[in-house]
């Protein structure tokens, strides 16, 4: 099993930039496919990226409305999960999860569905 937690969430003006991290506890992150998503209250859940594990070349996927604007990474070295987020908008607004699989065959990357563990979140507020 292993225990995510999500930082790096804050306040940003509108087009400004944010880093998130997800920490894994418990387990090394290079064999878990890793994907992001954000919900505001009343709302689903949406997919934002994805990145899969390093044996499978840590391919990424991103929803059309991050594409260009953030960019997932991962550091083995230190066992995280980064969410670069540039060119912040004020509907870029939400709390932000991680969530890990060790499935390598997901059809669905961006569907909370395929993912088996999740981070408490991380809030991000982009002021217009």
């Amino acid at each position: 099993q292993v225990q995510l937690v999500e930082s790096g969430g804050g306040l940003v003006q509108y087009g400004g930039s944010l880093r998130l991290s997800c920490a894994a506890g418990g387990s090394t992150f290079d064999y878990y496919a890793i994907g992001w998503f954000r919900q505001a209250p009343g709302k689903e859940r949406e997919g934002v990226s994805y990145i899969s594990s390093l044996d499978d070349d840590a391919r990424t996927y991103y929803a059309d409305y991050v594409k260009g604007r953030f960019t997932v990474s991962r550091d083995s070295a230190k066992n995280l999960v980064y969410l670069q987020m540039n060119s912040l908008k004020p509907e870029d607004t939400d709390v932000y999860y991680c969530a890990a699989t060790q499935n390598s065959d997901l059809v669905t990357p961006l569907a909370d569905y395929e993912y088996d563990y999740w981070g408490q979140g991380t809030q991000v507020t982009v002021s217009s």
